[in-house]
């Protein structure tokens, strides 16, 4: 049921779960892991945390500024859990939708996840304060993606963009939460492994800081997308990431289970940008 305008607007506290320094490097693994190791060594810290409802100011926020952008985006897709359907249609959606808004003169979608805890088959929202990449794993993305291509994109800016979108609306259960660039430091990232059958990557948990100031977008529907910047390689002052996660909505307890999609992409921007 929708929530009233001023429910709406209404800044919420809720817990956000942040991960505590260890001696050891967090390490996640997402099949069965070998006898004797643990599924994931990372400390749990959850805190209490206020989080801001980012309606009617909309256009305060940009990737340069914030570490993300809401944007109105609608889509030709009729079905987001057919994957054949995503990479056909939804895809180059998001690719011109880059373009256009960032002056990307080359984009690459590497891979998408559609998120619903009631379906089979979808993954859940993601509980954790993170980042889907690090310094070390960004470019990293690009050689293992682009090939021989590689040497000469990475000799220019670039990055990776998250395109968040809900399948359905309005988002009430699990909204997504972001952190402004502008009240967390490198200091703040704490590199940790996501282990697959037959590759090693790497993301950023986060150590909470009470500085770091949080926002959501109540009531998301189906044609708006969160662009989250996930790494910029510029590094002249402009936000280079944000660090996000979903969390429980006390304004909507026993809403319907989130739908959503997000789509990952790598973007080059033309020499001298």
């Amino acid at each position: 049921m929708p929530l009233d305008t001023a429910i709406r607007t209404r800044p919420l506290t809720t817990t956000l779960h942040y991960l505590e320094r260890g001696a050891e490097k967090p390490v996640r693994y997402v099949f069965d892991p070998p006898p004797g190791v643990p599924q994931w060594n990372g400390i749990d810290d959850p805190r209490e945390i206020r989080i801001e409802d980012g309606r009617g100011r909309e256009q305060e926020f940009t990737l340069d500024r914030n570490g993300f952008a809401l944007v109105k985006a609608p889509s030709q897709v009729r079905d987001f859990y057919s994957d054949e359907e995503v990479k056909r249609t939804y895809y180059p959606e998001v690719e011109q939708l880059l373009r256009d808004r960032l002056g990307a003169s080359q984009v690459f979608i590497f891979d998408h996840t559609v998120r619903n805890a009631a379906r089979q088959g979808a993954r859940e929202p993601s509980r954790r304060v993170h980042n889907d990449h690090t310094l070390t794993s960004a470019p990293r993305r690009v050689r293992d993606h682009l090939g021989s291509e590689a040497t000469e994109l990475l000799k220019q800016r670039f990055g990776i963009v998250n395109v968040w979108r809900p399948i359905r609306g309005p988002v009430l259960d699990s909204p997504l939460a972001l952190c402004d660039a502008r009240t967390f430091t490198d200091d703040d990232l704490i590199a940790s492994d996501l282990v697959y059958p037959h590759v090693r990557g790497e993301t950023s948990s986060v150590a909470y800081r009470p500085e770091h100031r949080w926002f959501y977008f109540s009531e998301m529907q189906a044609d708006e997308a969160i662009l989250i910047r996930v790494h910029d390689s510029a590094d002249d002052g402009r936000a280079r990431l944000s660090f996000h996660t979903s969390f429980d909505n006390p304004l909507a307890v026993g809403a319907p289970p989130r739908e959503s999609i997000e789509a990952r992409a790598l973007v080059f921007f033309p020499p001298g940008d």
